[in-house]
């Protein structure tokens, strides 16, 4: 555990008592902070009271005095679409509110020298290159650790020292209130729509995003420029032409001069200044399949060239990287039908890549529709045979596809997976892709892609 510093002897409220709420308080006791807790629900009240933390309603008349920071869960919303009661009280107290990454930032370096960090954000594909950049670094034989919102907890990690260096991936949830954030190295993969209401719309959202580079300053950054954001980004932070600090990731052609790495049919191009340096054939990776993957392998490129890898190594890791539960994950082939899990494309434009990444799909899809509607996904629909509908207004997102894609509203997963094994042909694809939150069904998308995955192994019986 990395004891929190800065607090000793001071009184420190904790808002939130989920895997990451009771990490940071167990840090800031560790550090020598006295902790008071306290979380909605009951369950995680009686998590604290069991550990020996101390409770208080923070919603209650006078719940901040004496209180010196107050640190809240990132599920928590602190400002969009309103603040939780004990936020505000927080405001109205005059007391800093903060949350667990923050805390791992002003904690580094206390004892000894500093590990390196790389933090990854972005609206899709973080996971995997965070997951991704890992599995290389760790197979070039670095300390490496993967934490954040994948992995442990940030401030679960074991004490850090100048050989260690931290993967975190970071939601805009957790860098929209970090109030320190100074990794060596930021990644951004791409925008598109999401977590809108939390954000109070698009521009909101970016600029949660955009905190990692704007407040904190990594020495070098690897921007996705394929959206305009990107590139505004990069070339905020870039002081003069072909500046070093900045590499620029695409999946085609980059006009901007300088340090770059791009994927174009499948094959993977560094270039710096002008000069390919190296170059990988992607398209039989297993872990990475599909040009959204490609990206992905072009964001962890970028990353671990910033961190001194070579480019062999780096392949290697690439070509020996296994994929992640729930992200493109091929699961089954039964007569020359491949079953791929894809739980985590809980929004149109991570469905849209999915869809690119297959041919002859029996698409699986449904669930809590978000913001924006299904348009994006028309231009990418011809690759699929029919639509398996799920969810509990499965008949609407069916009718949002329009008329030009057969769709079968099927509303449960088991009876989706049944009717599209059924009907599938050799070469085809059942694809779990939903473009849609699971939380109508289940708990999480990990739930959803579990229960494909166990109605897919049941086809045997």
């Amino acid at each position: 555990m990395i004891p929190v510093r800065g607090f000793v002897g001071d009184t420190v409220a904790v808002l939130g008592l989920g895997r990451s709420g009771l990490t940071a308080a167990r840090a800031l006791r560790a550090g020598g902070a006295e902790v008071v807790a306290w979380d909605d629900g009951a369950k995680g009240r009686e998590a604290a009271e069991a550990e020996g933390f101390a409770l208080r309603d923070l919603t209650r008349a006078g719940a901040f005095d004496g209180i010196a920071c107050l640190v809240t869960s990132p599920g928590i919303p602190h400002l969009y679409p309103a603040p939780h009661p004990a936020i505000r009280a927080a405001w109205d107290a005059g007391v800093a509110v903060d949350n667990d990454i923050g805390l791992f930032f002003r904690s580094l370096g206390h004892e000894g020298e500093a590990p390196r960090v790389v933090a990854i954000t972005g609206s899709n594909g973080k996971s995997t290159t965070a997951a991704l950049l890992h599995h290389v670094l760790i197979r070039a034989h670095k300390r490496a650790h993967l934490a954040g919102n994948i992995g442990r907890g940030v401030l679960d990690l074991d004490p850090l020292g100048e050989a260690d260096i931290v993967v975190l991936e970071l939601s805009s949830y957790q860098t929209d209130l970090a109030r320190s954030l100074t990794p060596d190295i930021g990644v951004f993969t791409n925008l598109s729509s999401d977590h809108l209401d939390r954000h109070a719309g698009h521009g909101g959202y970016f600029a949660a995003k955009r905190r990692l580079f704007a407040e904190g300053g990594p020495e070098r950054a690897v921007i996705g420029v394929d959206e305009d954001e990107g590139r505004y980004l990069a070339n905020q932070l870039s002081e003069a032409t072909g500046d070093p600090r900045v590499i620029r990731v695409a999946t085609g052609r980059i006009e901007a001069p300088g340090w770059q790495v791009t994927v174009r049919k499948g094959w993977l191009a560094e270039t710096r200044m002008g000069r390919q340096v190296a170059s990988v054939d992607l398209r039989d990776v297993p872990g990475l399949p599909g040009r959204h993957n490609h990206q992905n392998a072009c964001c962890a490129w970028g990353a671990a060239r910033a961190l001194g890898l070579g480019p062999r190594d780096i392949e290697a890791g690439l070509r020996s990287y296994p994929g992640l539960p729930h992200r493109s994950q091929r699961i089954a082939e039964r007569g020359g039908v491949v079953f791929v899990n894809d739980s985590k494309a809980t929004n149109v434009d991570a469905a849209a890549q999915a869809l690119q990444a297959f041919k002859d799909i029996r698409w699986i899809c449904g669930g809590l529709m978000k913001e924006g509607g299904l348009d994006a996904l028309r231009p990418h629909l011809g690759r699929v045979a029919k639509a398996y509908v799920i969810g509990r207004e499965a008949e609407g997102f069916a009718l949002a596809l329009g008329p030009g894609i057969e769709a079968e509203v099927c509303t449960d997963m088991a009876t989706a997976v049944a009717r599209a094994a059924a009907e599938a042909r050799p070469g085809e694809t059942v694809l779990l892709a939903p473009a849609a939150a699971s939380f109508d069904q289940y708990d999480s998308f990990e739930a959803r892609g579990q229960d494909f995955a166990e109605r897919v192994a049941a086809l045997d019986d």
